[in-house]
C-alpha cells in the first residue's frame, strides 16, 4: 500500500481554513464526497463516531482521521494543510495543522489497517513534515508526499 494509492492531486488542499476539529472534519468529508461520489453527511459522520471513541490526533500537529463506509469501492485519502493550526484534542494536546484523512470499504479489514500504518509511518517523518509545512501549493505537496514514500520505499 503507497501513499500514491490512496491520494491524488484533487485529494490535495494546500491552505484548509478550518478553525475547529468539526469544521476540519466536514470540510474534507465535503472534498471527500466529491472525490468518492458518496453523500458528505455519510462520510462526516462516520469520521465523528471514530473522534467519539478516541481522539485521531496522534500528536506532533498530525491527525489521521478515519472511517469505514459501506459503499466505498475502495481506498481514498486525502491530504489537507490548515492555515492555521486548530484544537483537535491530540495525545500531546497540541494543535494540529497536517491532516491525513483516510476512507476505507468496510469489507477492507488489513488494507485500512496497513493504509493507516503506511501513513503514519510517512508521517512520522519530522522532516517530511518540515517539508509539508513549507509550501503552500497542492501540486508541491502532492508531490512531496509521492517523492517521499518513494524514497521510504527504496
Amino acid at each position: 500500500m503507497e501513499i500514491n494509492d490512496l491520494i491524488s492531486t484533487e485529494s490535495v488542499v494546500a491552505n484548509l481554513h478550518a478553525t475547529s476539529k468539526k469544521q476540519a472534519i466536514q470540510d474534507l468529508a465535503k472534498k471527500a464526497a466529491g472525490i468518492t461520489g458518496l453523500h458528505e453527511r455519510a462520510i462526516f459522520e462516520v469520521l465523528m463516531e471514530r473522534e467519539r471513541l478516541g481522539t485521531t490526533g496522534v500528536g506532533n500537529g498530525i491527525a489521521i482521521p478515519h472511517g469505514k463506509l459501506a459503499n466505498l469501492d475502495k481506498l481514498y485519502g486525502l491530504f489537507a494543510r490548515l492555515e492555521k493550526p486548530i484544537d483537535f484534542q491530540s495525545i500531546d494536546e497540541q494543535p494540529v495543522d497536517l491532516i491525513f484523512l483516510l476512507l476505507a470499504p468496510e469489507t477492507a479489514g488489513a488494507d485500512h489497517l496497513k493504509a493507516l500504518a503506511r501513513v503514519s509511518r510517512l508521517l512520522r517523518d519530522k522532516t517530511v513534515c518540515d517539508k509539508l509545512r513549507g509550501t503552500d501549493q497542492s501540486e508541491a505537496l502532492y508531490a512531496l508526499l509521492i517523492e517521499e514514500t518513494a524514497h521510504q520505499a527504496a
